[in-house]
């Protein structure tokens, strides 16, 4: 049952001829988990809870600004 039993070098022989064996295969699998990344950052970006609790933010910053400059003005 050591390295050199027959099993062992027909699996390594399968594992060589999936990983070498066609022009691209690997290099498509790679591109195609790219891709797939891609799309679940994309989809993930698009989250519209997401979307709403920054607008919610900025509101509040936006709603706050003035009336911090408007009691400068007052105190002055």
């Amino acid at each position: 049952m050591g390295f050199g039993s027959w099993w062992h070098w027909v699996l390594l022989l399968v594992v060589v001829l999936v990983v070498f064996g066609g022009k691209g295969k690997v290099s498509d699998l790679m591109g195609d988990v790219a891709k797939g990344i891609k799309s679940f950052k994309k989809g993930l970006a698009d989250d519209p809870a997401t979307e709403v609790a920054e607008e919610a933010k900025s509101l509040e910053q936006a709603a706050e600004a003035p009336t911090k400059s408007a009691t400068k003005k007052v105190k002055s």
